[in-house]
Formats: structure tokens, sequence, C-alpha cells
């Protein structure tokens, strides 16, 4: 088993995760470790590329603009400031999610779909040229490469002479150790409770409290349909649907700024439902729902995908099989006492006091959590009584 030591470990590289690192690394820290269980950074950030293949986010940047998601596409930057600053502190190209346009809304499971007057949110829902792993790609590449550590999942946490003794393992089942002083915990909290082992245990109320907090996307399912051109904005439409027969629920243009046109949705079907479902299948259905919502070029696709987010074992347990698709209220993001007080801090979306589940949560979250390591830290080093 090999071992390491840093100052801070920081598990899971999704957006809180990495922007966490960011800070730090602003602050001139730089003996941290950023571990993640999947090979690809990102974590809910997820995407494709027009022929349907996913896109790592790890590795040099493309020049790719034909990229679409399959976790989160929007944020609203007029009242989520703090996404929004590092939106434009990274450089990144925004642009407004299209609404112009009438939307398609199956009323009924018997009925045809109806063409009615859409709607245009305020403020308006903004997206990422590239799509949202643009951010994932510019915040890691801000990050000292050796501080990241990809396909190593950690499975216990042991708290040992006043610090934090961490394993790690990879699929080839190698056990790694690190050694830390602070572990900031970037996964959501349901997941950390239920597939972490801590030594000695958590607080039986908090780990209740994380148990108990809803995972957001991990009930839920996307399906990506990639076009050559958007042909429903021909038609007057908006690529608006909404649907009571499915198996999509709610349809929206997923169609790239100067890139390839796309419909996304989100499946209906419940995710036990769909676990007795092949992909396939269950994209057939979407085809010909496609197809009955906006006329047979929707049957001209020339790509599509769907992420199934109850089944990525990395986001999803077995509780958020029978979950419902909810923005949960936040939890306690550490323990008040006993051996994991002030060494152990929750940093995930779903802890953001304001935003959680969005990535503005994650955002938010994760400055939080920096703030507060590092304002301890420089209360011990000016009253060293207080280590």
């Amino acid at each position: 088993m090999s071992k390491h030591t840093v100052r801070i470990a920081i598990v899971g590289a999704g957006l809180s995760g990495l922007y966490a690192a960011y800070l730090l690394e602003r602050q001139g820290i730089t003996d941290y470790v950023l571990l993640e269980g999947r090979e690809a950074l990102g974590g809910r950030i997820a995407s494709i590329d027009a022929t349907g293949q996913a896109v790592t986010h790890i590795g040099a940047n493309t020049d790719g603009i034909d990229r679409f998601d399959l976790g989160p596409t929007w944020f609203w930057p007029g009242y989520q400031h703090e996404l929004g600053r590092l939106v434009e502190a990274l450089g990144l190209e925004q642009f407004e999610q299209f609404e112009e346009g009438d939307m398609m809304v199956e009323r009924s499971p018997e009925e045809p779909a109806v063409r009615m007057h859409g709607y245009v949110n305020s403020p308006a829902s903004m997206r990422l040229a590239g799509g949202m792993g643009r951010l994932t790609e510019a915040l890691r590449d801000k990050l000292a490469p050796a501080n990241i550590i990809t396909g190593h999942t950690v499975r216990r946490l042991r708290k040992h002479h006043g610090c934090i003794e961490l394993e790690s393992e990879n699929a080839a089942g190698h056990v790694s150790a690190w050694q830390a002083e602070h572990v900031l915990l970037a996964l959501p909290p349901r997941l950390v409770e239920s597939t972490i082992a801590f030594e000695p245990a958590l607080p039986a109320s908090l780990a209740l409290q994380w148990r108990e907090t809803a995972t957001w996307m991990a009930p839920q399912a996307k399906y990506v349909a990639i076009y050559d051109t958007p042909f429903w904005r021909e038609q007057g439409l908006s690529g608006e649907g909404r649907s009571a027969r499915g198996p999509l629920g709610e349809i929206h243009d997923a169609s790239m700024l100067g890139g390839s046109a796309a419909l996304f949705g989100f499946l209906g079907v419940p995710a036990r439902v769909r676990s007795t479902v092949s992909d396939e299948v269950l994209r057939t259905h979407c085809r010909a729902q496609l197809v009955r919502m906006f006329g047979p070029l929707a049957a001209t696709l020339k790509a599509e995908a769907i992420k199934d987010w109850a089944q990525d074992p990395l986001t999803a347990t077995a509780v958020d099989i029978n979950a419902a698709a909810q923005h949960a209220r936040a939890p306690s993001a550490k323990a008040t006492s006993g051996p994991w007080q002030g060494c152990l801090t929750g940093i995930a979306s779903e802890w953001s006091p304001q935003f959680s589940g969005y990535l503005a949560g994650a955002v938010e979250a994760a400055g939080l959590g920096v703030k507060a390591l590092t304002e301890h830290a420089s209360a011990a080093a000016l009253n060293p009584s207080k280590r």
C-alpha cells in the first residue's frame, strides 16, 4: 500500500472539488490532493460530442464546440453571482437558452400533440459555449496536474493521532493511503454516508441528516438527440415540449452556439422502471416521441445518447431509485462535537445554503468550506493554543 501525506484532501473532482482546489491555489496553498473515483473529471457535469461519444474533460482542451450536456445545463448569473463572476473570470463565453417560438404539448396519452404559445424565462437561463464541461476544463487548467488523482475511489476515513487517514481504491483493487490535516467532502452527502466508512463513526444525528439529503440528478435520466440543423426553429417552434404520454416529460432546445442542433429531454419514467428496460428500447421510444411532437424531420438525427444517473454508482445509491427529483434542504456541513469536529467539511452542492443541487450551489458550498478552513488555519497560527 502506497502512502502519501498532504495538508488537505479533497474527495471528489466535480465542480465543488475543482473550485475548492482553485480557491486554495489562489491563496498559495498547493499542499493538497484532489481524489476522484471516475477516470474523468466533472462529477455530474458530463457531456457527449456530436457523434454521441462521451467527452472526458481531462487532458488538453479541444477546439470542438459541438458538446452537449448530460448533466446540468443552465445557470442564472443574474442572481447566482459567485458562479457568474467565476464564469467571467475564466473567460468563458455564455449565451441565452433558445426559447423563441411556440411549444408542443401532449396533454394526455390519448390526445395528439398540440401547438401552444411558448414562454420565456426571466431572468434568462444561460448556457456555456461548448457546454458546462468548459467550466470543468477551465478550472482544471488552473490546477497543478500532479495534485489531481483520478480513478481512485475513497473507501475509508479514519481519525488517527490528530490527522485523518484516507484509503482510496483504483479499478484494479490497489489501495493507496493518504494522511491529511483536513478533508473537504465534494461528494453528495447521501453518497458520502453510504459509501465511505468512518472510524470512529460519524455522530448519529449528522449521519442521519446526510443519509436523508436527496442527491440532485440521482433519480433522473436525460436523452439527447443531435441534428445537423434546428429544423423546429424553421417551423416557428422553440424546441420546448411537455408530455403526459412520454417517455420524455420535458423537452428543450439543446443546440450549441455555432455548432450542431440538438433536442434534449428528461425521462419521466421512474428510475426503478427504467432499470428493467434497455437503453436501446428507451432510445426507440424517445425517437418516436420526438417524431410525434416535432414531425418527421425529428427522425433524421445523426447521434443520440441516454445518461441514466440512477445507474451511476458514483452519483446514486439504492435509496435514490425511489427518490423524488428535488432540490434538498442543506444539511449540516460539519460535526460540531466529537473527533470529527474541525477537520471534516462537506462542500458538495447539496451543502449550499442558497442553491442546493445547482451548479451555483457547488460554487457556494466550496467557497464557504475553503473560507472556513483558511480562517481556522489563520486563527490557529496566531494562537497556537487553539490548535
